[in-house]
């Protein structure tokens, strides 16, 4: 019977995917695990293994132990030191499914939950099912407590080093199912669990950027912050996803505040602050005025109401208030004129056509034609017709004007030309 002390040599360092390198600091145990080992045989075959002086021959060695003791008193410490070993030799594939056997006995060890989170994440390529899993992993690992062996200080270092990690894996599966909501609240856990100065590297600066697009495709949209985090990202990100980022930034606060004076001033908070200050007080524009506004300031500015043109006409009638829908249908009714429009639905009585450009988008109909007499040739909907007849009467709600005596214009003879010749 032989008793060996264990402690734990799970190193990640320097572990190369599409996101960079990830670099991990070998954990120092406050305390060793005493085991027994009953079996000579196997404590040779596990002082063999652990003796190997490449990380190549140490992995070779571990594989061929597990394969002969695989329900080992030592199976978990044999399946950390494992990792270690692939990671030593750059050998991420191997390095990965040693993480997830190792898991398989300790659903619950940090570093192999940090490390198969990571690479996951970062080979998933979008494929929302992978993602899937690599956001799980990320919330067993936010769950993870404390080792017995570990020290309190040991356990907050590699907690800091893996939150982060978690919760950027979380919202990248967010980003995929288009969660806005939770993404948001994801990268400001991300934000929150690092240092400053780790804000402006990858890959949280690039959740900086996300998380400001998140702000602004959610649903409200959440222009402040999504301006704030956008501006922010661009004072940090390369080219040319800096200009992107500023582009964005600009856009969305021409739209807030309805100019750009006062945007430097963000841009230079932005630079020094992870997350708004108080004295990020973006000044909203004044909103704009109501249709019922616009159809009065018309009527008010034009002093011959019969110059205005059709559409406006129709604005006024669809959005004024009473006194001013009344004086433009003063001018219209009775008045007999061309309409062009496309056909919604026609009958050789009435026909429903699209007049203006907004009904002809959605397409509705704003204008009734009773024709007289009766179409002797129905037009198809789609088709683009001019009818001849008189306003006759309208409603506001649904909008509708009414036209009657609807006839189509009459045709254009072109009488024939006679050359006479002259006689020499």
């Amino acid at each position: 019977m032989k008793k060996v002390v264990i402690a734990s040599m799970l190193v990640f360092a320097s572990m190369v995917t599409t996101a960079g390198p990830l670099a991990f600091a070998a954990p120092q145990s406050s305390q060793s695990d005493q085991i027994t080992i009953k079996d000579p045989a196997e404590y040779n075959a596990y002082t063999n293994a652990i003796s190997q002086s490449t990380p190549a021959a140490k992995a070779a060695a571990i594989e061929s132990f597990l394969q002969k003791y695989p329900n080992s008193v030592v199976k978990k410490e044999m399946l950390e030191q494992l990792v270690a070993a692939y990671q030593a030799t750059g050998d991420t594939a191997k390095t990965i499914d040693a993480a997830k056997r190792l898991l398989q006995v300790d659903p619950s060890n940090l570093r192999a939950l940090t490390f198969v989170v990571y690479v996951e994440k970062a080979q998933a390529n979008g494929d929302v099912s992978k993602l899937d899993d690599a956001a799980a992993l990320a919330q067993q690992g936010l769950k993870a407590t404390k080792p017995e062996a570990m020290s309190q200080a040991d356990f907050d270092k590699l907690k800091s080093v893996a939150t982060p990690i978690f919760y950027n894996a979380i919202a990248a599966d967010d980003l995929a199912k288009k969660d806005y909501k939770a993404e948001i609240a994801d990268i400001t856990a991300e934000l929150k669990a690092v240092p400053p100065g780790q804000t402006i590297k990858q890959p949280t600066l690039a959740d900086t950027y996300y998380l400001g697009t998140a702000y602004v495709q959610e649903d409200p949209k959440d222009l402040v912050n999504g301006i704030w985090f956008l501006a922010r990202a661009a004072q940090y990100l390369p080219e040319p996803y800096k200009s992107t980022a500023e582009k964005a930034a600009e856009y969305w606060y021409q739209k807030y505040h309805g100019g750009m004076d006062g945007f430097a001033q963000i841009q230079q908070l932005a630079q020094a602050n992870v997350f708004p200050p108080p004295t990020y007080k973006p000044v909203p524009a004044p909103p704009p005025p109501s249709p019922q506004q616009l159809a009065h300031n018309a009527v008010a500015s034009t002093p011959d109401l019969k110059t205005l043109a059709l559409s406006d006409k129709e604005f006024i009638l669809a959005n004024g208030a009473p006194d001013d829908a009344q004086a433009v249908w003063n001018v219209l009714n009775g008045v007999t004129a061309e309409v062009p429009g496309t056909v919604i639905s026609a009958t050789a009585d009435s026909v429903q056509l699209a007049v203006s450009d907004d009904a002809k988008q959605s397409q509705k109909a704003d204008f009734t034609i009773n024709m007289k007499p009766a179409l002797k040739t129905v037009p198809a909907p789609g088709t683009n017709v001019t009818y001849i007849a008189t306003f006759d009467s309208y409603t506001q709600k649904p909008f509708m004007i009414i036209m009657k005596d609807g006839a189509p214009p009459a045709p254009v003879h072109h009488h024939p030309v006679h050359r006479h010749r002259t006689t020499r």
